[in-house]
């Protein structure tokens, strides 16, 4: 019989702290190193110049004052919670939220949650998005996501038809990446969630913005899949900043699971340039 490991919440709402702080101002290494190696093979003058420019965001972002975007996002926590795991000293989902408005008012960051309706700015940047998954083990492992909003309005869920397949798959991808244009500030990384359901299939593809870029698909049918909707994006001539060139994404990300014989969902989220995301594992 597993042991039962007690967390108490307060080590919770700290991680969640430094994990926003953390994302706001330094870029994941990954995205940087692929942002560089972008910039050598990138052809076009202006889109050299773009990249330098972002990679030179980058940098005075690094030491601490000026975050990486004024858009500072809404807080997307994501967390595998290991089932021998109890929580004390209070609850998680207001831990998290104490760390999220914490983090935002103490380093500075834009608050952004509003009202749907009348617009009106809440100034605490919450809720968080919290999405919890139970897995093995007595650990939490806790992925941070400061989605901001230009790019999140560049994504999109659809029913598509299951006689559509592999190919109407790719085609809806390139199509609507190629119709967002500059809007989502690319180069971009997309995350696709093919599955599951309506809602299913949009939590799949934010967390596929989320996996280490150059981590090659465990599945060789998905990994044919990112490579052609990668090539045919960086054909299509956006480029960086939607200026021109050959690096309008850095990356596409697919998640599939099972769905209903009747149901092909398909969901594409939309990470721009600075992908801010961070994790920990407690």
């Amino acid at each position: 019989m597993s042991n039962i490991r007690e967390i108490n919440v307060s080590s919770i709402e700290e991680a969640i702290y430094n994990l926003a702080i953390e994302a706001a101002y330094k870029l994941p290494q990954d995205i940087h190193q692929k942002e560089k190696e972008s910039l050598e093979k990138e052809k076009s003058p202006v889109g050299k110049a773009v990249l330098e420019t972002i990679l030179k965001n980058v940098e005075v972002s690094a030491q601490g004052v000026f975050p990486l975007c004024q858009d500072t996002g809404l807080a997307v926590i994501f967390m595998e919670i290991g089932q021998d795991v109890h929580f004390v000293g209070g609850g998680l989902t207001d831990a998290i939220n104490k760390g999220v408005e914490r983090a935002y008012k103490d380093a500075y960051l834009r608050k952004s949650s509003c009202d749907p309706l009348t617009r009106k700015n809440l100034g605490n940047n919450l809720p968080a998005i919290v999405h919890t998954f139970i897995a093995p083990g007595d650990k939490v492992k806790i992925f941070f996501d400061a989605k901001g909003g230009g790019s999140e309005s560049m994504s999109k869920v659809q029913m598509l038809k299951p006689a559509d397949g592999r190919d109407g798959i790719i085609k809806t991808v390139v199509d609507w990446v190629i119709e967002a244009g500059p809007n989502p500030c690319p180069p971009t990384i997309i995350g696709v969630g093919i599955g599951g359901d309506f809602e299913r299939c949009a939590i799949l593809a934010k967390k596929a913005t989320m996996r280490h870029l150059g981590e090659k698909n465990p599945d060789p049918r998905l990994a044919e899949m990112e490579e052609e909707i990668l090539t045919k994006l960086n054909n299509s001539g956006i480029g960086p900043a939607g200026l021109g060139g050959i690096t309008t994404s850095l990356g596409i990300h697919i998640e599939m699971e099972p769905c209903h014989i009747a149901t092909l969902p398909l969901a594409i989220n939309t990470a721009c340039h600075v992908n801010r995301h961070k994790e920990i594992l407690i």
